[in-house]
């Protein structure tokens, strides 16, 4: 028998890369349009419900019905970069690279023939620790939809032939990644943060694995990782739960649960390391560079108080227009001294670690002062953020969050991955029920624990002569006290 559950949902943290929805979800949209009188506490309590069933096999069919013509309907399954070592590097972005090139009973131009007719949209990602595939179509093709995921899942056909077009595929995206000045400057990042470990790795892989990779390798990692505990089918928009666990009892009831050997794939630990690595090109315009400290992994309360930290400092961008008179404190110091061309804080958070941090581009001769500010901010925070800015910061991170409930696949993608990385689905009258525990004192005292006095980790991409060495970065994070 299959255990079920059901808990408040609604929002999820951003995530780049995902389709966006076009229309928010009905009952927001009703609370929301011109003229409603409509509190920000009543849309928390009427937005729909996620309902949870765990089939016999370990699989989590997630769920919310928001009464739309659309659905999104996906597979997220707990496998990436992380599981991969120096030798099959790679693997896990070229399966799903081929995952929607055709299966056994549907040949790559039958799929694609019928995923048209459907007049349906395939997509998918791989993350470190996330792969993930999903489909968006009309509620009414929801049967249709979760049985071609469940084809792609277990009968991909990996053809030879698919596997060397894609090859070919793979090492062209390298080639643009590494065009891409923000992809390379986080792909460093992580390889000096996380150094010999697992996190170091790149979704890619190299350039060696992707040359190398056969059949083999993709097939041993679909085994090993594939596993119905380890996945999640999520849906949102137009669809009923139930019809949803019963089409998941008719094509994924047969996922397999068990391990050979009882070989169950475990997450290396990665340690942090404060470190820099620097990569000098005069030739380049602009230079690039992000700072980061270790932060606590997915479960933990702090991340909270660290997201408002991060709005607090805020971000910028020369494109915006705007005087003297920004939201953000470090925003209005790079508009009076013209210190850099954008700036904006990241999270690149993990099951058991996370990169908090700043990036910036500027010209070359602003390279030190900009950072100067930006590790500044850091240490003001740490020391003396006012009750004020924590308030407005808490407001800008609320509307993120509810800006996640705009479209079933940023609402899919919630559900997915919300039952893999907490075990359940937190909804966004959690999120606001957690931001609004937060003062002034409790950033001052979390900013404290993870950037006061600790070693960062620092890539720099571009003209960066300017740039100081890695003992005077960190002697600025402290401040003296007399």
């Amino acid at each position: 028998m299959a255990s079920s559950s059901v808990c408040r949902a609604a929002g999820c943290v951003a995530r780049q890369g995902l389709l966006r929805g076009s229309r928010a979800p009905p009952v927001l949209w009703s609370l929301t349009r011109k003229g409603s009188t409509a509190s920000y506490a009543q849309v928390l309590h009427n937005l729909p419900e996620t309902q949870v069933t765990t089939l016999d096999n370990g699989l989590r069919v997630g769920s919310e019905q928001s009464g739309q013509s659309t659905c999104t309907v996906g597979v997220w399954i707990e496998a990436g970069s992380r599981y991969e070592n120096e030798k099959n590097n790679g693997v896990a972005n070229f399966v799903e690279h081929l995952a929607f090139k055709g299966t056994k009973k549907r040949p790559g131009a039958a799929f694609e023939k019928e995923v048209e007719s459907m007049g349906a949209h395939l997509n998918s990602y791989t993350s470190r620790e996330l792969t993930a595939f999903f489909i968006k179509a009309l509620s009414k093709d929801l049967p249709k939809a979760v049985e071609i995921l469940a084809d792609v899942i277990q009968n991909c056909s990996l053809e030879d032939s698919q596997i060397e077009k894609e090859r070919n595929v793979i090492l062209q995206e390298m080639k643009e990644i590494d065009g891409s000045l923000s992809d390379v400057l986080f792909d460093y990042l992580h390889a000096t943060a996380y150094q010999g470990t697992a996190l170091s790795q790149t979704v890619e892989g190299t350039t060696a694995n992707a040359k190398r990779l056969t059949r083999a390798d993709m097939v041993e990692y679909i085994d090993t990782h594939f596993k119905a505990p380890r996945m999640v089918l999520a849906a949102a928009g137009g669809i009923d739960h139930k019809e949803l666990v019963d089409l998941a009892k008719q094509h994924f009831g047969n996922v397999p649960y068990e391990y050979k050997d009882d070989a169950v794939p475990i997450l290396p630990h990665c340690r942090f390391t404060g470190s820099e690595i620097q990569v000098r090109d005069d030739a380049l315009p602009l230079a690039h560079v992000a700072i980061a400290v270790e932060g606590p992994g997915w479960s933990s309360p702090d991340n909270i108080p660290l997201l408002v930290a991060n709005s607090v400092i805020g971000h910028y961008d020369i494109t915006f227009g705007g005087g003297k008179n920004q939201s953000s404190r470090l925003a209005t110091i790079a508009v009076e001294n013209k210190l850099c061309q954008n700036f904006q804080t990241f999270k690149a958070c993990y099951s058991d670690t996370s990169l908090f941090g700043f990036c910036y581009a500027t010209d070359t001769m602003n390279v030190e002062d900009t950072l100067h500010f930006a590790q500044g901010e850091w240490m003001r925070i740490c020391t003396s953020v006012t009750d004020s800015e924590v308030k407005r910061a808490k407001k800008v991170l609320r509307s993120t969050l509810a800006a996640q409930l705009d479209g079933t696949t940023p609402v899919c993608e919630a559900i997915g991955s919300h039952l893999l990385k907490y075990g359940h689905r937190i909804s966004l009258e959690e999120w606001d029920a957690r931001a609004s525990e937060v003062d002034a004192r409790t950033v001052r005292e979390v900013c404290s624990k993870y950037f006061y006095d600790k070693c960062p980790a620092v890539a720099a991409v571009g003209p960066i002569e300017q740039l100081p060495d890695y003992n005077r970065i960190r002697s600025a994070m402290y401040w003296l006290r007399f």
